[in-house]
Parts: structure tokens; sequence; C-alpha cells
């Protein structure tokens, strides 16, 4: 069978490939693709060849092709429907996959979507997912003031689940005042960085920018806790830990989607942290008010070209062809 994937051929230029598919073995399963998420702070460093040579092991996701010196195939936001036979036949799943029309993987690979949950809405789940992490990394004390700075996917996100688990306010800091109508839709509390408050006790930064990172180190209260969620690829960031840094004694700590926290790894397994998130997908449908975009696969090479060039893009979501070919 002959499908279609989108490919990075070289730094800035996307194209979509013909690639070949083989009949699935018993312990395999046939998906064809109805969306794909663009994870866009990923992607866009991927894209443009950011991403560290001493990186490329840690930042390969499952079923890539290539390598980040390019071509590669990338991404890891898939929503489809299982045509081969099986106990799954006919199921939404969710996969770990690059941008594809069909894709053949092992059925471990694939998670079938709750019933009640649109398969159009389980394009955020690989952000989500992201966020809940960084919800276990923060370990926010009740009475504990918060904020996260940054409102893209997963700052608001991050927001979200931080108010929604513990009933905390969050305050939601982001240059972009477009998004105070959606942080108030969430339970949020939003604030222009001029107007952000001091003394917060836990600040998440999700910004991306040198300036969000600094901007969290000067809201942080005495022993206050800054936990990092930017990847900034291969950029180097520049950040005020002389003046009041140490006396303060500020913690800034990472937080990553591939490992849950140690703290949690006897109770906590990859295959339940997504089964939490598809819940929580199906149980918020407002939710979907951070897919902001949508285009066809076929303009996928034009699509990711203009989106790592503008800002205010939260989650875009790609369509794709409802016929497909088939093995004859």
């Amino acid at each position: 069978m002959t499908v279609r994937a989108f490919w990075v051929e070289a730094a800035g230029l996307g194209a979509i490939r013909s690639v070949q598919l083989v009949r699935p073995s018993t312990d395999e399963v046939l998906v064809r693709t109805l969306y794909s998420g663009i994870s866009r702070g990923t992607e866009s460093l991927v894209y443009r060849g950011n991403v560290p040579d001493n990186q490329y092991d840690v930042m390969r996701c499952p079923h890539q092709e290539g390598t980040f010196s390019f071509p590669i195939k990338y991404g890891y936001i898939c929503v489809g429907i299982v045509e081969s036979a099986g106990d799954l036949q006919g199921q939404p799943v969710f996969c770990l996959h690059p941008h594809q029309t069909q894709f053949v993987v092992p059925r471990v690979a694939v998670t079938p979507l709750p019933k009640g949950l649109d398969p159009g809405l389980a394009v955020l789940t690989a952000n989500l997912e992201t966020a809940v992490n960084g919800v276990w990394d923060a370990n926010p004390v009740p009475g504990e003031r918060v904020s996260v700075v940054g409102a893209g996917v997963v700052g608001i996100l991050v927001a979200w689940r931080l108010h929604e688990s513990t009933g905390l306010d969050v305050e939601l800091v982001d240059v972009n005042p477009a998004r105070s109508e959606l942080a108030r839709m969430l339970g949020l509390d939003f604030r222009s960085p001029a107007n952000a408050s001091a003394d917060r006790d836990l600040i998440v930064h999700a910004s991306g920018t040198e300036a969000g990172l600094q901007q969290a180190l000067s809201m942080a209260a005495p022993d206050g806790r800054i936990i990092e969620m930017s990847w900034f690829g291969d950029r180097p960031v520049s950040l005020p830990l002389g003046e009041a840094f140490h006396s303060r004694r500020l913690t800034i700590r990472s937080s990553q989607v591939g490992q849950i926290p140690p703290r949690l790894r006897d109770e906590w397994d990859y295959s339940r942290r997504l089964e939490l998130v598809l819940s929580l997908l199906r149980d918020h449908p407002e939710l979907g008010a951070l897919i902001d975009g949508e285009s066809d696969f076929d303009d996928l090479p034009i699509t990711m070209q203009q989106l790592v060039n503008v800002g205010g893009v939260l989650c875009h979501r790609i369509r794709y062809p409802e016929d497909a070919p088939c093995f004859v």
C-alpha cells in the first residue's frame, strides 16, 4: 500500500513523500489517520534544525524516521481509526506517530479513546500529558500562591490542571492580552507581565522565552520554586543569578514529560498517565478552545512554514482525507 507522510527535507523545508506500508501482522494494527496535531514548540525546533547534537537520542520520537540533521519524519500526535481486523477494528485510537495518512504499528502502540471523547479533541493529548506531568513535578502545596508564565498550549493546560486538581487560585501571565478571555473561561486569573503578582511560592515557566524565565525569577517569594517547562533547543539563555537569587534561596527545576517523578513511579506508569489524560479530555470539552486552527494534510508543507514564523498560535489541527488506499 502506498500512503503519504510529511517529511522535513532540510531546515525550513517540508514536503509530502510517498511511503510504502506492508500488511500488518497479527500483533499489529493498520490505522487511518483522522487528525494529527502540531506541537508547535518542539516541532518548530525540529523544523528549523535547532535540536542540539547531544540531544538527538533524547528527542527521538516513536516511529520517527530519518535524523535531526535531515531529512526527518517527525511528530507525535495522531488520532485515527483502526482499519485492520481484530478486537480494535473500527475503534478510534491515539498514537505517538508522525504526520501520515495511514500507518502500521504494534497493537500496544495505540490507545483506544474512551467513549464520549471527540477524536478531534484528542489532538490535545500529548500537550495535556506534558501538563499533567508538569503539575506532578511542581508538587503544589495547599495555600501556595501560584503563577504560570506563558499562555501557550502547555502553559494554559498547566495552569488549568493546577487549578482543577488542587482548587488553588492560579495566575496566568502572558504578553498577549487576547489570552485573557480564554483564561477567564478556564477559571484562571490573567495578568500582563507588568501587572503580575510578586511573592509567588510556585511559578511554572512555559513561555519558551528568556524574558519569561527572567520574569518568573522576579516574581518568586523567598524559597520560591520555579518549574521550567520550556525547552530552548540549542539557544543559550541568560539569567540574573546574581542579585537576590541566592539571598532569597530560589530554586529552578526542570520538568520533562519523558520521566514520571520518582515519588510517583510506584503508583503511576505511562499507560495509566495516558488514560488519565484521555479521561480529562472527555470530561472537559471546554479545552477544545485551545484548538485555534485547522488545515488539510496536503497543505502541511506550507502550514508548517507559516506556523513556525508567527506568534500567538495555540494548537493547530491537521485534517486528513476520508478516502484512503487499501491493501490488495
